[in-house]
């Protein structure tokens, strides 16, 4: 460590949550160096056994520790590079705690691991003064102690998606008044299989999105969606009202603008992949629900209805309670139990008999699954539904979505201000990570759901508690 006394490089100090929450993030701190105290490597020991996420990510950190120390003998007071196996992404170099270290904090009990590794930073910059040595940790209380000790310390901020969740994309944008002054010079209209389609070109037409929706509300209200983005022109597809009766989906219609929009997503056979963000009571898993029944048991367009969600605490053992994977699942699903109330009572003229058996075919074609089981399945023809998807990290929501065989359909469901699981914040949640990446794509939608639909009581109370 001696060489690197004199460059401006930084030296981090790694929690263990750090590497639990990212095995890769040993790579992600480009020309700086990387020091783990004795503690983190025993702390990742004690954490190694065991089917879930925390323990998978500690194996993986231990796999990866082995490969950057290589199999002889390294000298550690030089530290090992950490640029191996082809990874030009981080210049540093990796140093162990060789050494034990004794540093008398007076404020803080010395056994726990806590304080230990404050300790081994206390040491760091004592012993290298020249250096900026800075604690890395998830742990909101090891950073708000170390301040207290004036101990530089950091979030793991390489995981996050985006700084500001405000700027997450909405998947609508509204257009401003003088829009078809600008736009309809060189306009083109036609019809296509009953859709009604605008070709534009324009200069608001390069910031558009494919399958995004633009509105305009002004003297004429105009809903539509991008479906052709070229340069400056745009190809935009009017939408389907699902606000009128005639139009609905399983007795439900659109009770507001984000909500049309969402059924437009929802029962077009070319989006693949859907994203519905909001709060509660926005109508997220009605209309979900709603236009999975229809598409399953009306146009037949999917075999069945798969819904998933997270047990937090996520991926632990659901647990040795008699009864099938359903039964257990159970409790968790109670809000599939209430927006199947509601889509059973739209049978009002069917009577008693006619919506019990409704009900029981209903039942027949939605299955629950836990996402314990989802690793190596392959779902063809489905409809798959992930409620709770804010707690997800990005890792599991790709094994979830990678599961999609042909002719299945998957729709992540959630609020990222609601988030249960440990070291996920809205910037770093799998649903934020997916409506980021996805974004763009021709067979992928997403809407941001503003108003709450549940009642005036649920309305007022969201406003002012």
């Amino acid at each position: 460590m001696a060489k690197k006394l004199g460059v401006t490089t930084k030296l981090f100090v790694l929690d263990t949550n750090v590497l639990m929450h990212d095995p890769s993030s040993l790579f992600r701190f480009e020309e700086h160096d990387v020091y783990l105290p004795m503690v983190t490597l025993e702390e990742l020991d004690n954490n190694k056994k065991g089917l879930t996420e925390v323990a998978r990510n500690a194996r993986q950190a231990s796999r990866n520790l082995e490969e950057i120390i290589g199999r002889g003998l390294p000298d550690l007071e030089q530290g090992s590079p950490l640029s191996v196996n082809g990874n030009k992404f981080s210049s540093g170099r990796l140093f162990l705690q060789t050494l034990a270290v004794n540093v008398d904090l007076p404020m803080l009990a010395g056994g726990k691991a806590d304080n230990q590794i404050l300790g081994v930073v206390v040491y760091l910059q004592k012993k290298y003064p020249q250096r900026e040595v800075i604690l890395v940790s998830k742990d909101i209380n090891i950073r708000i102690k170390a301040r207290a000790m004036a101990v530089a310390a950091e979030d793991y901020f390489n995981d996050k998606v985006l700084e500001d969740t405000d700027l997450l994309y909405t998947g609508m944008k509204e257009l401003p008044s003088d829009f078809w002054d600008t736009h309809s010079r060189a306009m083109e209209s036609w019809q296509e299989a009953g859709r009604m389609f605008y070709r534009i070109t324009g200069p608001l037409c390069p910031s558009f999105m494919v399958n995004q929706f633009v509105y305009y509300e002004f003297d004429k209200p105009f809903h539509a969606i991008v479906r052709q983005l070229t340069g400056k022109t745009a190809v935009l597809e009017v939408l389907k009202d699902y606000t009128q009766q005639k139009n609905n989906v399983w007795g439900i219609t659109a009770r507001n603008r984000e909500q049309n929009f969402a059924l437009n997503l929802l029962m077009d056979p070319e989006v693949d992949f859907i994203t519905l963000l909001g709060q509660a009571g926005t109508g997220k898993t009605l209309l979900t629900l709603a236009s999975a029944l229809t598409q399953t048991l009306d146009m037949k367009r999917f075999s069945e209805i798969i819904m998933t969600r997270v047990t937090v605490p996520v991926g632990e053992d659901i647990g040795f309670l008699p009864g099938t994977e359903e039964e257990k699942m159970a409790p968790w699903m109670g809000a599939l139990e209430d927006n199947l109330d509601v889509l059973n009572k739209t049978e009002e003229e069917a009577g008693e008999w006619g919506r019990a058996a409704t009900q029981d075919l209903i039942r027949s074609r939605i299955r629950i699954k836990s996402l314990n089981f989802m690793r190596g399945r392959t779902f063809l023809h489905k409809f798959l539904i992930i409620d709770e998807a804010q707690n997800l990290t990005p890792k599991q929501m790709k094994t979830l979505i990678t599961r999609a065989g042909p002719g299945t359909k998957v729709v992540c469901m959630g609020n990222i201000a609601q988030i249960d699981t440990p070291y996920l914040t809205e910037g770093s949640s799998g649903l934020t990570y997916v409506v980021d990446r996805f974004k763009g794509w021709e067979h992928n939608g997403h809407v941001t759901l503003m108003r709450g639909e549940r009642s005036r009581l649920a309305d007022f109370a969201a406003e002012i508690l």
